[in-house]
């Protein structure tokens, strides 16, 4: 009886709780930004950011070095699976003769995927993906290295700055929005480190700038 008198006296105090209306303390808390303003050129500190989580980045001043870039990561990671769903980037390889899988024939073998992404997360050092795209979920998942492909234009501050992008060029929100930070880990198995546990043991950032007036 004690304990039903107990309980009926906090329900209690949470009705008159709600019954009170008070003004809200913070009414400007979406417009207070989240960390101090920082001197720092975004690009800098997005790649700093995503090297503190174990991604490889690469800056490619045009498209030539991007290919360079490539080939290098092939040869570094033993790759010959490799495969591009998207339109944007099949046309920037097949430019170059560069060898992919445009379907998903035997995709269990994949073991390369290259894809774009929606934005650039400065303060985190995350890409911003969603399934709003030919890549879907399986590009950027599956196979075992995930490169990405990026634009400068693509760099935002914070999360929210990433969302409003998605906001903006669809129509209708994709239904998987993700944001990838570093390569897939886990530490469960004996509480040790391990990379590729969920997804790309390796993640690559190969971003290109296409903010230099021609």
């Amino acid at each position: 009886m004690q304990e039903a008198t107990a309980k009926e006296r906090l329900l209690k105090k949470i009705r008159k709780a709600l019954l009170l209306k008070r003004d809200n303390p913070y009414p400007n808390l979406e417009e207070v930004p989240l960390y101090k303003e920082s001197d720092e050129a975004i690009e800098i500190m997005f790649a700093q950011n995503f090297t503190a989580v174990a991604g490889n980045f690469v800056f490619c001043e045009d498209e030539i070095q991007l290919i360079e870039s490539l080939l290098a990561i092939t040869e570094k990671e033993n790759i010959k699976r490799i495969y591009a769903w998207e339109s944007e980037i099949q046309e920037i390889l097949d430019r170059y003769e560069f060898p992919f899988f445009r379907g998903d024939a035997e995709f269990q073998k994949a073991e390369m995927g290259i894809t774009k992404c929606e934005a650039l997360i400065a303060r985190s050092g995350s890409i911003l993906v969603s399934n709003g795209g030919a890549a879907g979920r399986r590009l950027s998942i599956y196979p075992h290295v995930h490169v990405v492909i990026a634009y400068m234009s693509q760099l935002v501050m914070d999360l929210k700055d990433g969302f409003e992008v998605v906001k903006r060029k669809y129509e209708q929100i994709p239904t998987m929005i993700s944001a990838i930070t570093g390569p897939s880990r886990t530490a469960d198995i004996e509480k040790t480190l391990v990379l590729g546990a969920h997804g790309p043991k390796q993640l690559y950032l190969l971003l290109l700038d296409d903010t230099i007036e021609s």
